[in-house]
């Protein structure tokens, strides 16, 4: 009995991981700029939604742990190399602190 509840559990936190995650990517390059995409020399905003689309579709309707590993490798290939590169493009990697106007220099006070 005890090892059906940790089956269970397993199971259950298996797809709620896989499931959050997926979505997650999915909404992140649905709110993504078409031009960060080709800018950063990714793949195109379409083929990540269609990935990603089908990825969520998989974890909800077909639940085999093969085809839910697949969806992970692509939700992991976007959250790892196309998600950083494509916030860096369009301008949404860290920032130190300082205001809007700063420069590469330092503030930019308007020639004063």
């Amino acid at each position: 009995m005890l090892r059906e509840n940790f089956d269970f559990s397993l199971s259950l936190l298996l797809f709620l991981v896989f499931t959050v995650s997926s979505v997650a990517a999915l909404l992140m390059a649905a709110f993504t700029r078409e031009d960060a995409f080709r800018a950063a020399d990714k793949q195109t905003k379409p083929f990540w939604l269609i990935i990603l689309g089908i990825t969520v579709l998989v974890n909800l309707l077909i639940p085999m742990l093969f085809l839910s590993l697949l969806g992970l490798v692509a939700t992991i290939v976007f959250f790892v190399d196309v998600r950083p590169a494509t916030r860096q493009v369009s301008g949404g990697g860290k920032r130190r602190g300082g205001s809007s106007s700063d420069g590469p220099y330092g503030p930019y006070n308007g020639g004063r």
